[in-house]
């Protein structure tokens, strides 16, 4: 098929200076409502583009589990090959795209570990066979089959029986702490709406830009 046949008409209200709230986290709290209550399929899903050393990209789908002052939070396996781009290169952009509003959040900065109080907190709150999914699975490694994986998971349920699920050894959190965020929302004629907060090198003050469409 063609691409060209697959077309847009955006027709939502404009995004404005005057309406964009001064803390960009708090701009992103307000669409993510806005976005969990028009869809409610998945809002927090968003794309995680990292680089290894040699600067050779990657991106993927991750959950956001979690977002304040301090940045933005996902959980992962600690050896999985995003991991390992952020030992090598701690930086990192997230992208968020709700079709159903015409809007999409762009986010980049610096990454660190969150506490491992965070992580064992999270992880105790996950279902029980979404636990033991995490030690069944190591992540992003060839297997055999998909027997093997859930002989895995087997295994790990008959290990734990009786107890709480600890948390894996290799399995933590990660906290994108941004320096800069792109609002964009879809308009008539492609002239869309486009602004971007700037993070000062004090790391104190935002600036907000208009972008050109």
């Amino acid at each position: 098929m063609s691409i060209d046949a697959i077309r847009e008409n955006y027709d939502h209200p404009p995004f404005t200076e005057q309406d964009a709230h001064h803390d960009p986290i708090e701009q992103f709290r307000l669409w993510f409502e806005d976005a969990w209550r028009a869809d409610g399929r998945t809002p927090n899903a968003t794309i995680l583009a990292t680089c290894n050393k040699e600067g050779v990209p990657s991106a993927r789908t991750v959950l956001l589990k979690g977002f304040d002052q301090r940045g933005f939070v996902f959980f992962t396996n600690c050896q999985s090959p995003k991991a390992n781009d952020l030992k090598e290169n701690p930086r990192a952009a997230l992208v968020f795209y709700w079709a159903s509003l015409a809007r999409t959040v762009r986010i980049s900065g610096d990454v660190s570990h969150v506490t491992r109080e965070e992580t064992d907190a999270y992880f105790s709150s996950r279902p029980r066979a979404s636990q033991l999914g995490a030690w069944a699975s190591d992540q992003s490694a060839v297997i055999d089959s998909r027997e093997t994986l859930h002989g895995r998971f087997d295994h790990f349920k008959q290990k734990f029986t009786g107890q709480d699920v600890p948390t894996p050894p290799n399995w933590g959190g990660y906290r994108v702490e941004p320096t800069e965020f792109e609002f964009w929302q879809g308009q008539a004629n492609r002239l869309h709406d486009r602004l971007r907060y700037v993070m000062d090198a004090q790391g104190e003050n935002w600036t907000l830009q208009r972008l050109a469409p």
